[in-house]
């Protein structure tokens, strides 16, 4: 049985991953690192606060937490190396750069966003951008009210996705603020705003914009476990990778 070790398990998904992987037939809970008391009994794990332990006991590390807890997970692992898979969202670039040192030492997942459709509209989105390239490109995300990034980690994704195909830096085009006679919108500048309010888990619409016509390409997320259940497999499948920096597609074969 692979060993798994929940970082976050007081959250919102880390109380989802052990719901699935209560019962699990490949991966067993080894250990749950959690702040704050949590939701379920974990029958056979340790409950610690303690990074070591989490580290010492595990194959394998999830982490859904804030960037700051990724960092602290992160540091500690470059002593002691782990599988990790993470979907902290809003991670800047020092944080980015530790994970790509433990990449050097162990398999890495990173992701922004672990479900299925989301990889295929990234992918969408590419295509979509290169063929329509005298389209305005608007990406509007909403979640709920208690997510603290913004835009999302899943939006600036599909936005640079769709720079990338246009040969842009995103960077040099994200627009993510408009107010007061602010002129006309420029040619090459990409659109990328947040809603937020209420319980929404998750909706992301990607719109091509021209004279006469428009395309908008939506994902909608109905339920947290659509990512509990994709890191889940991503874990099972990046215990068993060489040391790298992998992303989601390359766990689906995308």
């Amino acid at each position: 049985m692979l060993k798994v070790g929940i970082y976050g398990g007081s959250g919102r998904v880390g109380s989802l991953l052990i719901k699935n992987l209560l019962g699990d037939e490949v991966a067993k809970i080894s250990v749950v690192h959690a702040l704050d008391k949590l939701e379920s009994e974990v029958p056979g794990a340790i409950i610690t606060n303690d990074l070591d332990t989490l580290i010492d006991e595990s194959e394998v590390i999830i982490d859904f937490t804030l960037p700051e807890g990724t960092q602290a997970l992160v540091e500690k692992l470059l002593d002691k190396p782990r599988a990790l898979v993470s979907g902290t969202t809003g991670l800047n670039e020092h944080q980015i750069n530790l994970m790509q040192e433990l990449s050097k030492k162990a398999p890495v997942l990173y992701a922004t966003n672990m479900s299925l459709g989301i990889a295929i509209l990234k992918r969408l989105v590419a295509i979509a951008s290169e063929k329509l390239r005298d389209f305005d490109i608007e990406i509007v995300e909403m979640h709920h009210r208690y997510k603290k990034d913004a835009p999302s980690g899943t939006a600036l994704t599909l936005a640079e996705f769709a720079a990338k195909a246009r040969g842009l830096e995103l960077d040099k085009v994200r627009v993510s603020g408009r107010d007061g006679n602010i002129g006309e919108r420029t040619k090459d500048e990409i659109g990328v705003f947040a809603l937020r309010g209420g319980d929404i888990v998750g909706r992301h619409t990607v719109g091509f914009y021209n004279d006469g016509e428009y395309l908008e390409l939506n994902h909608t997320a109905t339920s947290r476990d659509t990512f509990a259940k994709g890191a889940i497999r991503a874990a099972k499948w990046v215990a068993t990778q060489e040391p790298g920096l992998y992303t989601i597609d390359d766990c689906l074969g995308l």
